[in-house]
């Protein structure tokens, strides 16, 4: 707030807020990780559909990366950590990295 100084009235500032600068979330192939195990990871950490996982993984398969959500930087640094973590436990060298979209 501001103080007006022709009748010391308080008034308002007009206060633009900015979106956030949205992050995808790229996982990229590899000849190793199984394709069901990053349909289950797509499923379980990114809440795709079964239809929606296995055709993001065909993308990544066949184009060698693939988007598998676009969120805020921490929510897509959160995710992409996720799947990494996941990964090791279950020894599959699976990559994700994020990009500004």
């Amino acid at each position: 707030m501001a103080i007006n100084n022709e009748n010391n009235l308080l008034t308002k500032e007009k206060i633009k807020l900015e979106k956030p600068s949205m992050y995808a979330v790229i996982m990229l192939n590899d000849d190793y990780t199984p394709m069901e195990f990053v349909i289950y990871v797509l499923q379980s950490v990114f809440k795709k559909n079964y239809e929606d996982a296995k055709s993001i993984m065909l993308t990544i398969h066949n184009e060698g990366k693939g988007i598998c959500g676009v969120f805020p930087l921490d929510i897509a640094e959160t995710k992409a950590n996720q799947v990494v973590e996941f990964a090791r436990i279950n020894q599959h060298p699976l990559e994700c990295k994020v990009q500004k979209q």
